[in-house]
């Protein structure tokens, strides 16, 4: 089995509404990649996705044991609380980068209605030059306001995520570009968004949309430079 299998296999469980138990307890798997580290938390379940020394899996100083005395069974919050995210950037050499809405959305048939999308090789763009950071097979489509972006992310997923210039916000673009990232995710999808909880215009996009809430996702990444593990 593959790095990325059991972490694959938890989160296509989810998107078709097969969650873990909601037992409280927090669940250690291997990293997806030399990239992808982070903190999934579902309703009463928590997957931290880490690559840990054996004998951090022991239970010794700075290890497993240690990152899990942080966790109380009755704190169903303490994995996405800052002791916990602090301890665990501490162990990986990384930081947090946001603490993000997971949603998630099946695929529609046939090419995306509404405003053609122009796909494009342009990687200048801010928003293309951070999808290129944290995903894989990335593309990108625009039209007169907006862009759209698909790439594979944790686990291998399909992730989207929409940008709309300031003079262009409050038409409903948005949902139109995120209902065209279901027309458009390969192989039959599912595809997945993470959202700032901050963001409520773009939550509203994207539940109007019919990507449903899942979870919540801290990712841990390596400065900029940082050369790849």
């Amino acid at each position: 089995m593959n790095r990325s299998a059991v972490l694959a296999r938890l989160l296509a469980d989810a998107a078709r509404g097969a969650f873990p138990p909601p037992d409280g307890s927090v669940t250690f798997v291997p990293q997806t990649s030399a990239r992808d580290c982070g903190v999934i938390a579902f309703t009463a379940h928590t997957v931290v996705f880490a690559d840990l020394d054996a004998d951090e899996d022991a239970g010794s100083s700075g290890g497993v044991g240690a990152l899990r005395s942080l966790l109380p069974p009755e704190d169903l919050s303490a994995p996405l609380n800052p002791p916990f995210l602090s301890a665990l950037s501490a162990r990986t050499g990384r930081h947090v980068n946001n603490i993000d809405v997971l949603m998630t959305a099946g695929p529609l048939p046939g090419p995306p209605p509404g405003p053609a999308l122009r796909e494009t090789a342009d990687r200048s763009h801010p928003r293309i030059v951070r999808a290129l950071r944290h995903r894989d097979e990335v593309r990108a489509w625009s039209l007169p306001g907006g862009t759209l972006l698909l790439g594979r992310g944790v686990a291998g997923r399909w992730e989207t995520a929409v940008e709309v210039e300031p003079g262009a916000r409050g038409r409903g673009l948005g949902r139109t570009l995120a209902v065209a990232a279901r027309h458009l995710v390969p192989g039959g999808g599912p595809l997945w968004a993470q959202v700032a909880p901050g963001n409520a215009a773009s939550l509203r996009a994207f539940l109007a949309a019919g990507f449903t809430p899942v979870g919540a996702e801290a990712l841990l990444v390596r400065a900029p430079h940082a050369p790849d593990e």
